[in-house]
């Protein structure tokens, strides 16, 4: 059995921090990492630059374990926008898409069709949730691709990746797993291509993208973001290089050593413990910002279902209270994201018990002076 302790211990910030979906603190191996590769790299030793090079494979062979996955065809990104941009900017004909996806899938898009002349479905749910059946009904012969984020950053709603699949056949599911990656267990094979990174859930900083192309993926998509990293090697004839023919084609440029060292010390801690024992207590954390919050009468626009939510818990009070939880939350030392009178919560699995209970105080603070 799983010793969990030591994970949940290294979770060592001060009390309060439930915002893990905007950003998460470094873990002190993340930080004992990173010293020591600069360390390396500060000594000029080729022996020293090339041993932190070969994090970079590393975090390959990792993300390719945790998703069940082709190790040769995960790439290193700088962030999963990055990687979702590198899909998208590659798709030709039609790309279906929800208005209320993250900004990396929309804006995105828009760039897509205005550059490349992408045709866009946009799809309108009623409750912003992308569904199989939502996507069924909306499918056209046209459509040749559906773009959805794993988990809604606004809802907490999450996707069915093996119930799109089926839905859409052998049309290209293009992935944005930001706000799942290292801590749900997903059929990521389902999918053509999966974009995430390690700087909210995973603790291993900015600069820690990554992503999979699928064999759909690298037949269908063009590699027009492609770098010199993506190119076959300098034959010097002076002709420019052709894309390889793997997901190489699908980078930039030489990745960052420091942020590839980053990111496999993280991906380690989580494989170590398990994804499925971490997504487990972390179904424990929101369970627990659920049943506080309907102590106090706020209104959760999250799934209740623990199979369709993850980290994420979105608080829905009525415009008038938005502004007096948020200044409660905030008065009593608990970090959350505010927007568009929503209050996301995100806990993680190593939010405890101080944290949570300065939350319910913040909001039982907020119902005393609540006028109805």
């Amino acid at each position: 059995m799983i010793d969990l302790e030591p994970y949940q211990q290294s979770f060592d910030g001060e009390p309060g921090y439930l915002d893990w979906a905007s950003f998460g603190p470094l873990s002190p191996a993340v930080r004992a990492e990173s010293s020591a590769d600069a360390e390396l790299l500060g000594s000029g030793r080729r022996s020293s630059i090339d041993l932190v090079a070969e994090h970079a494979r590393d975090t390959q062979e990792l993300v390719a374990e945790l998703w069940g996955v082709d190790a040769a065809q995960v790439t290193l990104q700088p962030s999963t926008t990055i990687g979702l941009m590198q899909a998208i900017h590659g798709l030709s004909g039609t790309l279906m898409l929800s208005r209320a996806e993250h900004a990396s899938l929309t804006v995105t898009a828009a760039r897509a069709s205005e550059a490349r002349g992408l045709d866009l479905q946009w799809l309108d749910p009623v409750d912003g949730r992308v569904t199989a059946e939502v996507v069924r009904e909306a499918l056209t012969d046209d459509t040749t691709a559906l773009a959805v984020s794993l988990v809604d950053a606004r809802t907490g709603h999450r996707v069915d990746l093996t119930a799109l699949r089926e839905v859409l056949g052998d049309r290209l599911l293009i992935v944005n797993a930001a706000q799942g990656a290292g801590t749900l267990q997903a059929e990521f094979s389902a999918a053509d291509v999966v974009s995430a990174s390690g700087s909210t859930w995973l603790r291993a900083g900015r600069g820690t993208g990554f992503a999979w192309f699928g064999q759909r993926a690298l037949e269908r998509l063009v590699p027009v973001l492609s770098g010199v990293t993506g190119a076959e090697p300098d034959d010097g004839s002076g002709d420019v290089p052709p894309p390889v023919a793997s997901a190489q084609a699908f980078t930039i440029s030489v990745p960052d050593a420091l942020a590839a060292a980053r990111l496999a010390t993280a991906l380690r801690e989580v494989r170590d413990v398990g994804v499925d024992v971490i997504e487990r207590e972390l179904a424990q954390r929101t369970g627990d910002v659920m049943f506080m919050a309907d102590r106090y009468e706020v209104p959760v626009l999250t799934p209740r279902e623990a199979e369709s939510r993850a980290g994420i818990v979105t608080l829905a009070p009525a415009v008038r209270d938005a502004a007096p939880l948020a200044a409660s939350l905030a008065n009593h030392g608990i970090t959350v994201t505010v927007r568009a009178n929503l209050v996301r919560v995100a806990p993680h699995v190593g939010s405890g018990a101080n944290t949570l209970r300065l939350f319910g105080d913040a909001l039982a603070a907020f119902a005393a002076t609540r006028v109805w």
